[in-house]
């Protein structure tokens, strides 16, 4: 199936590892240009070498300051943006009464404020072109919560909110927006919260298809929602997550 990518200029966030580097990789398969960010320009530097991304910005999205030079950079170098995919670390693990003020603050930055400064920072280049794709990784959580981690279940839900109420504001202009939610996937995220929360070793028990995701299969469904196949598709929240979350 040709998904119609070829060519087409994608900024990925928080792409040097893990699950936005999988989509990194898999949208520069299908022809995409990518443009890769992240706090860590060793990693950067690697990930361009082994995917074949055109080029990296470092930055810390949850700032201000950040957000401009990534989108400075990526616009200088690709000019306007087709598809964004808006992706960052997670909040620290832990119960309600262990987060602070800060906690919550830092998390809020980090997951929500980052989403909403990337989207309005391409969002006129797509309006331009009347064409784009804007895609936001969460996680199961927003629609099944995660026992100890009440900062991502809290604050990714209202992401949810955000992509729906942009589906319908942003339609005429030709631009999808839609949501993506990984379920338990084998990456340095998911070991980490192993390690602090031991019952998740035998998270696989609970998952249908009996075993952890790989990011190759969750980086397909980005893929698939950036591509013009997907191009009827909008305001969804799609899981990937091996069948985990119960609800209909």
């Amino acid at each position: 199936m040709d998904l119609g990518l070829q060519g087409k200029k994608a900024l990925v966030m928080a792409s040097s590892k893990g699950l936005g580097k999988a989509v990194a990789d898999e949208l520069t398969k299908e022809g995409a240009v990518v443009f890769i960010c992240s706090r860590n320009e060793a990693d950067l530097k690697k990930t361009v070498t082994e995917i074949g991304a055109v080029s990296y910005a470092v930055g810390d999205v949850s700032t201000a300051e950040g957000r401009e030079h990534i989108l400075s950079e990526a616009t200088s170098k690709l000019g306007n943006i087709d598809i964004l995919v808006t992706n960052s670390g997670g909040p620290p693990f832990g119960a309600f009464e262990e987060h602070d003020d800060r906690a919550w603050e830092n998390a809020y930055k980090l997951l929500l404020e980052s989403t909403v400064g990337m989207i309005r920072g391409v969002l006129p280049g797509m309006k331009i072109n009347q064409w784009g794709r804007i895609i936001t990784i969460t996680s199961q959580a927003v629609k099944q919560p995660v026992a100890g981690l009440v900062l991502s279940n809290s604050v990714r839900t209202s992401i949810v909110g955000l992509v729906k109420t942009l589906s319908l504001e942003l339609g005429s202009d030709n631009i999808t927006v839609n949501n993506v939610m990984p379920g338990y996937t084998q990456t340095e995220r998911l070991e980490d919260l192993m390690e602090k929360n031991p019952a998740l070793k035998n998270i696989s028990k609970e998952v249908p298809l009996g075993r952890i995701g790989e990011p190759r299969e969750f980086a397909a469904a980005v893929t698939f929602l950036a591509s013009e196949r997907a191009s009827y598709i909008t305001g969804v929240s799609l899981p990937v997550d091996g069948g985990w979350i119960q609800g209909i």
